[in-house]
């Protein structure tokens, strides 16, 4: 269990999940490598079928159509990210508020290490353009609790224009992913725990 200094303090925002057949877990995993590794939209229902070795009734079956698939693969990718972030703090085992944002920046370098293909949020909201798909609340949600998590450590680190200061901190998180996707700057995230850093360093406190 994570020390009351060192944990996340925003809720997630995560619900139970809903239980699925091995069915729906093969075809949830089959359409979670293939999204991310090719692409949503070149990806087609016939493709993950085959993938998880169903029918493409089967799949209609459990999740209804592609888009609920989409946001069934972006949900449990989120899951996995929030797992992750709390097998890091337990790792790097921070002591401050500080230490904490610097944390989440340096779990960066292990979330993409051996994928070229960067943040699964960011690539979606590119090829989801539609604001009114199912899956966007996912990808929106999933950002807006990055910069509410950032806001309420600098809050508890007592650090002057908390809100202010969580802008910067996504933006450098998440143009890191960008970086590390786009212009294949491979220490990005290296980069970006660095300025981070300097930032909290300089920040005026309360």
């Amino acid at each position: 269990m994570l020390a009351q200094q060192m944990r996340l303090r925003v809720d997630r925002g995560l619900s139970e999940e809903a239980r699925l057949t091995p069915a729906g877990e093969r075809i949830l995993a089959a359409a979670s490598t293939l999204f991310y590794e090719q692409g949503i939209r070149t990806v087609g229902v016939d493709t993950i079928a085959a993938a998880a070795d169903v029918t493409k009734k089967t799949l209609y079956d459990r999740f209804g159509s592609k888009d609920r698939l989409i946001a069934a693969y972006l949900d449990r990718r989120n899951r996995v990210w929030h797992a992750f972030l709390d097998e890091q703090l337990e790792a790097r085992e921070p002591g401050t508020p500080e230490e904490v944002i610097l944390a989440l920046f340096g779990a960066l370098t292990d979330w993409v290490a051996g994928s070229r293909n960067g943040c699964g949020f960011i690539n979606a909201s590119v090829e989801l353009a539609a604001p009114d798909h199912p899956a966007m609340p996912v990808i929106v949600g999933q950002k807006q609790w990055m910069r509410s998590e950032f806001k309420a450590q600098a809050e508890l680190a007592g650090l002057a224009d908390a809100g202010e200061l969580a802008d910067r901190l996504l933006l450098l998180h998440e143009g890191a992913l960008v970086s590390y996707r786009v212009a294949a700057m491979d220490n990005a995230t290296e980069v970006a725990s660095r300025a981070a850093a300097d930032m909290l360093a300089a920040w005026p406190r309360i």
